[in-house]
């Protein structure tokens, strides 16, 4: 059944390496229908945001660059599509230029719930709290609001979320091991301090995989967590956390293998998913056209399998590991010097 795709090329250097990744995408000739906006500094206030919000809600999926603030409908695809996981995987293939000594063998998956934590953007001047009465765990005393160039944020933790997030995190779990994975959840955040926020999502995490005896369960504090990742990633399987350690481990994570070209995503709900890359919009490089769309690709490879063109999924992935094999056409930060176009066309030739 023929699908349809709305695919944003984002901003700055994000476009450059979405055009030959759609190149990719139709040498597949798989039966999906692009719905193409411009890049995001070409975009008409207001009258293109409506539209993109329209065009999403008659799709099946999204492929989406980066932005820096200029592409419109991001927020939407997010919240307003209620896409509450947020899906990056971490796997070191032969080619990727890790800077560790012994990458073989890196592959696990960091869940990260996409809708609350600290980025709901709940910030305000901290003598707005003053009716609120706080006072600090850490101190004993009530909280100081009277400093007026002094700001807060609100951090927010749901029940209804995180569970999502971990049943997500369990499927996926159970889904790796029916295929040879290790069938282990890791649950990671600040628990010790921040114990009436992060303490409720560990205790529903911990809730949510003890429905699931088949798998294997552990749990550590976010900062020894973070030496973990680096020091024994071949231990983690599907990894699930809060919003903001999500977003900043998953960079971290991108490291071990070789950087945030090598880095898709998937953001998941219940009716509607989109795919993109883990980096940013990358303005630095813009219009040197060497944005290595490795992360794009693979996003789009997630999203074949996520609207069931499982053959055409495979045939790219397998397609892109082949260029990493053979080391020829690979992008400056992978240690070559093709450009994104040259990259995307190895590809092709490997399809």
């Amino acid at each position: 059944m023929s699908k349809k795709v709305v695919v944003l090329p984002g901003d700055d250097a994000a476009p450059e390496a979405m055009e030959p990744a759609l190149g990719v995408l139709r040498a597949l000739e798989v039966d999906i229908d692009f719905v193409e906006f411009p890049r995001g500094e070409q975009w008409i206030a207001g009258q293109t945001g409506r539209e993109v919000r329209q065009a999403i809600d008659n799709s099946d999926s999204t492929l989406f660059g980066a932005t820096s603030g200029k592409t419109q409908g991001i927020g939407y695809l997010r919240w307003g599509k209620d896409t509450f996981a947020n899906v990056r995987p971490v796997c070191w293939h032969q080619g990727y230029r890790s800077p560790l000594k012994n990458p073989e063998g890196i592959d696990f998956v960091i869940v990260r719930e996409n809708l609350e934590d600290l980025y709901l953007g709940v910030e305000v001047p901290l003598p707005a709290l003053a009716p609120a009465h706080l006072v600090s765990r850490s101190t004993g005393k009530p909280l100081d609001t009277s400093n007026e160039g002094a700001r807060a944020a609100v951090k927010v933790i749901t029940e209804k979320n995180t569970r999502r997030a971990a049943e997500f995190a369990c499927r996926l779990a159970l889904s790796r091991k029916q295929a040879g994975g290790k069938g282990k959840v890791t649950c990671s955040c600040k628990y010790n301090m921040l114990r009436e926020t992060d303490g409720l999502f560990r205790r529903v995490v911990e809730e949510t995989v003890a429905q699931y005896p088949e798998l294997k369960y552990e749990q550590f504090i976010v900062d020894d967590f973070a030496r973990r990742i680096v020091q024994s990633p071949h231990d983690l399987d599907v990894v699930v956390l809060p919003n903001l350690y999500g977003d900043i481990l998953s960079d971290a994570a991108a490291g071990l293998i070789g950087g945030l070209g090598l880095a898709p995503s998937g953001c998941y709900g219940d009716d509607y998913a989109y795919f993109e890359a883990v980096h940013g919009s990358a303005p630095d490089i813009k219009g040197l056209g060497i944005i290595n769309p490795t992360a794009t690709l693979l996003s789009a490879e997630m999203m074949l399998n996520y609207l069931g063109f499982a053959s055409a999924a495979k045939r790219l992935g397998g397609a892109i590991a082949k260029v990493y094999e053979q080391g020829r056409t690979l992008t400056p930060d992978q240690g070559g010097h093709a450009s994104a176009r040259e990259f995307c066309g190895a590809v092709i030739d490997n399809l």
